[in-house]
């Protein structure tokens, strides 16, 4: 069994029937892209390692209570969450600097600001809703480019890696997408902004 090359999906399943090696296995597979990855955005090593050993607190917990289902995929779907853990940290960080400019400012102009953010966020809410609607309606592949780019913040050549395609490949995607985006904007009537 050591010397076959076994895939992933299939890795995967053994581990949800209790095979720890298989899982040893898909570490060894993907650390060096997944932690590189995660250091290319954080730019630092302890950070890192962090994001990275919570990322398969979250790969194993997910598999082991049987969540898994991304059919094949498992290498985006790991990047995928380690990428939310990312901006996990950053919104931590930014969130308590932001406390810290807070401070400043006098109660009368967050009251005005809270209105104003309460109102453009409910519009910004409801246009993120319709443009939901609207990619849930383009094809598979045309999803999953904008998903990893506009989501999960991705740039092309990472989704090149990830999908194992060109980037002009990935480019070409995204342009129908926008394409096929645009056409139905066009057709429901959505407006984008003010």
């Amino acid at each position: 069994m050591a010397n076959e090359i076994l895939s992933d999906a299939v890795l995967v399943t053994q581990y949800a029937s209790g095979n720890e090696w298989a899982l040893a296995q898909l570490i060894e597979r993907h650390k060096s892209r997944i932690y590189s990855f995660i250091f290319s955005k954080v730019k630092d090593r302890d950070l890192s390692d962090d994001i990275f050993q919570e990322t398969f607190i979250k790969v194993i917990n997910t598999i082991k209570k049987q969540n898994y289902n991304e059919e094949g995929k498992f290498l985006p779907w790991v990047m995928r969450i380690s990428h939310n853990l990312i901006i996990d940290h950053f919104r931590k960080q930014s969130k308590v600097k932001f406390q810290r400019d807070q401070e400043e400012y006098s109660v009368f102009s967050k009251m005005i600001d809270s209105e104003l953010n309460i109102e453009s966020s409910m519009i910004a809410g409801q246009i993120e809703d319709d443009l939901h609607t609207l990619i849930l309606k383009l094809p598979q592949d045309q999803q999953e480019i904008i998903r990893l780019r506009l989501y999960d913040d991705l740039t092309f050549k990472e989704i090149a890696e990830l999908n194992q395609i060109s980037i002009n490949t990935a480019l070409g995607r995204m342009r129908y997408a926008i394409v096929n985006l645009r056409k139905m904007i066009d057709k429901n009537q959505i407006i984008l902004n003010d």
